[in-house]
């Protein structure tokens, strides 16, 4: 199934960005899952990142199509982001924001089905693993789980130290374990859940996980050393 939004004020537009939807789902034979926004304010203020493929009108009003992808990619930067546009100036700009591609108005099924196309087969070329962080009220950031390298808990508060620095966020350590503990994390003692693709060694009671050094426990080590080895085995077959 693809996520796609749809963002567009104009009524007619938006009606027909939805009927070309369903005729390329049935002609390509694709699922997807959509969903319309009439302006820019809502997706960007409310961005949960969960979007495959994001439609944009860019003249929106208040919170222009640019200004809701400037906001949107600020947590979401793999989301493709198509303008919907009236003309290919406002579209060159789209580059800022790393844009897929753009559909002038009036669009046509062909011009759209093209650019969608594009987009789609980029997808099936994805093979990537996601996770998604509530790092304020209402604002939901996406990251590729092989950029996390390991997430500390502190208190109530989940410390997840990624490529693009530390994020924090509430949740629980024990829910996070079950969601992760299949994809390549371990849980090498009460206050860590590691990355094993970034384990770079075992120092005494201490595993290195990206120039960090995070503490095994006792009772820990051995299974925490077996993940490591299986996984490594796993890798390199």
């Amino acid at each position: 199934m693809i996520r796609i939004a749809i963002v567009e004020d104009d009524p007619l537009c938006r009606s027909q960005l939805q009927g070309y939807l369903h005729h390329y789902e049935t002609e390509q034979g694709v699922a997807f899952q959509i969903s319309v926004f009439e302006n820019g304010h809502d997706i960007a203020y409310r961005y949960s990142a969960e979007y495959d493929i994001i439609l944009m009108d860019i003249e929106l009003g208040a919170v222009s199509g640019m200004d809701a992808a400037e906001i949107i990619r600020s947590m979401d930067k793999d989301v493709m982001i198509i303008f919907i546009t009236n003309s290919p100036h406002y579209a060159i700009r789209g580059y800022s924001v790393e844009a897929l591609d753009y559909v002038l108005k009036p669009v046509s099924y062909f011009a759209f089905s093209e650019r969608l196309s594009r987009a789609v087969h980029r997808l099936d070329r994805r093979k990537r693993e996601y996770i998604r962080i509530q790092i304020s009220r209402g604002r939901v950031k996406k990251i590729e789980l092989s950029d996390v390298y390991y997430i500390e808990v502190q208190e109530h508060t989940l410390i997840y130290h990624t490529t693009d620095g530390d994020l924090s966020a509430s949740g629980s350590m024990r829910e996070l374990e079950a969601q992760l503990g299949e994809k390549g994390f371990f849980r090498c003692n009460k206050g860590y859940l590691v990355n094993l693709q970034h384990v770079d060694g075992i120092r005494g009671e201490n595993a290195l996980v990206h120039g960090d050094s995070v503490q095994i426990s006792r009772a820990k080590k051995k299974p925490f050393l077996d993940a490591v080895n299986d996984y490594l085995s796993e890798v390199t077959k």
